[in-house]
């Protein structure tokens, strides 16, 4: 369902408007243990490497940046030492060896990432290194997707040839906002002709399927401000735009505190406007809404997914790509099986003095219970459906949804006396007034959040 302007309730969306988890897992990072020892994260690898095992995920956290932005909420190294990037791929081989000594041979790679920080910050002789490494190491099916996040800034045409070399098939530019005094608030100084340039060079390189990322709520912005960064967008014609709430965290991310001092931070009706009004341009241009924060033209492959009720929702995002193990490598990337989370440490001196040990260098996890795996299904086949049938979704955890959620089930009673939600018997489904407050319903099935939880999240909208 894609909601347009007139759908986007605003006094429901300020009404539910709370902090949540994004979802991206369940149970939440926030509920990583670091009691390594309790996890039995070997016998999770060995249960994963199965002669039958399925196919693989593999996300690389290429941290460093040459300046902060200030809004950015990722695990990320300020550095101007083209060097620190040789050391780091020097170690992560040293992690792609002690990880591929533990992962059945054969399987295939169907999805791999690049993120960071500024996976650009790596000069291209760096990268074509890291993805020599990655063949040596595993074997990428021959559709793999494989995806980069791109910093127009400090994109160069031999970077476009390097990422191509190495298979890179997609790119995500970092835009976020084009308004020169919105920039500057944020200490992110990229004049939109850098943006265009980035993606002629992306494409007459080959890689055409191109997204783009902008956040709303961010200091200065206003609806006039912002609609005019998204024709801006429109006019770079991508495949797909992740349109993120900006999460104000401060007490996570001290760098956020400034623009407390400043003041200048959107109030709730302004923020609340961009959101309707990017949802209503980009609608209008043809977009479908995929699911959180997402959009897509009608024929990429997210759209499609969304549509067969094929989509899937990990770490990265909604991906297309089902039944993969995901392996993290680089500080604080975070891995997954089928009942098990583990993060990398988050510091680049801890991770690296695991890695001289001999170890994988893992920080904290979780090991799912077979509740926490059957309400993992339910959520996320509510983020990326927008549905649940109840038939459905009981053979896929193995009990009777109805029943044994029946709890559950009812205390949605008031999101839908508000019309976020119908249902009936056999299935419930999300309005279009609902869409924009798909965390606020999949919390209604989160076991884990309490009330002090709730509060270490950003708002929901």
């Amino acid at each position: 369902m894609t909601p347009s302007h007139a759908s986007l309730d605003l006094d429901l969306i300020r009404k539910y408007s709370i902090p949540g988890p994004r979802y991206t897992s369940y149970p939440p990072a926030t509920k990583f243990t670091t009691d390594l020892p309790a996890l039995r994260l070997d016998d999770a690898l060995r249960d994963d490497n199965t002669p039958d095992a399925g196919p693989l995920s593999l996300y690389f956290h290429l941290p460093f940046c040459a300046s902060r932005c200030w809004f950015c909420g990722c695990t990320n190294i300020i550095s101007s030492r083209l060097d620190d990037a040789a050391s780091y791929g020097e170690d992560l081989a040293r992690e792609l060896a002690l990880t591929a000594a533990r992962i059945a041979p054969g399987r295939p790679v169907t999805q791999i990432h690049f993120g960071g920080g500024t996976p650009t910050f790596f000069p291209p002789d760096e990268l074509r290194k890291l993805g020599a490494l990655i063949r040596r190491h595993f074997t990428l099916a021959h559709d793999c997707e494989f995806g980069v996040e791109i910093d127009p800034r400090s994109l160069t045409r031999e970077h476009v040839q390097a990422l191509r070399d190495i298979g890179t098939n997609r790119a995500s530019l970092g835009v976020q906002d084009t308004n020169p005094e919105v920039q500057r608030a944020i200490h992110r100084d990229q004049p939109h002709a850098i943006n265009c340039q980035a993606v002629e060079w992306l494409r007459a390189g080959g890689i055409d399927s191109l997204s783009v990322d902008l956040i709303y709520g961010l200091p200065l912005q206003t609806p006039d401000t912002f609609a005019r960064t998204i024709d801006d967008v429109l006019g770079l014609a991508p495949a797909r735009l992740s349109v993120f709430s900006y999460a104000h965290v401060p007490w996570i991310r001290p760098s956020q505190k400034i623009f407390d001092h400043r003041g200048e931070l959107p109030g709730p009706e302004a923020k609340l406007a961009m959101f309707a009004l990017a949802h209503d341009r980009l609608t209008r241009a043809g977009y479908v809404d995929v699911g959180l924060d997402h959009f897509a033209r009608p024929d990429d492959e997210l759209a499609v997914a969304q549509r067969a009720g094929t989509l899937q929702r990990n770490f990265q995002g909604y991906s297309t790509r089902a039944g993969a193990s995901l392996y993290g490598f680089g500080i604080s990337s975070i891995s997954s099986t089928a009942d098990t989370y583990r993060q990398n440490h988050k510091t680049l001196p801890a991770w690296r003095d695991a890695l001289a040990r001999g170890e994988l260098p893992i920080e904290r996890g979780l090991r799912l219970t077979a509740e926490d795996a059957r309400r993992r299904t339910i959520i996320m086949r509510l983020m990326c459906d927008r549905r649940l049938d109840f038939a459905h979704v009981s053979r896929l955890i193995g009990v009777d949804f109805a029943s044994t959620y029946a709890a559950e089930l009812a205390s949605l009673a008031d999101l839908e006396a508000d019309g976020l939600l119908t249902r009936d018997a056999r299935q419930l489904t999300i309005t279009p007034a609902g869409a924009p407050l798909l965390r606020v319903v999949a919390m209604r099935f989160d076991a884990t959040l309490t009330a002090s939880l709730r509060q270490q999240h950003a708002q929901t909208v």
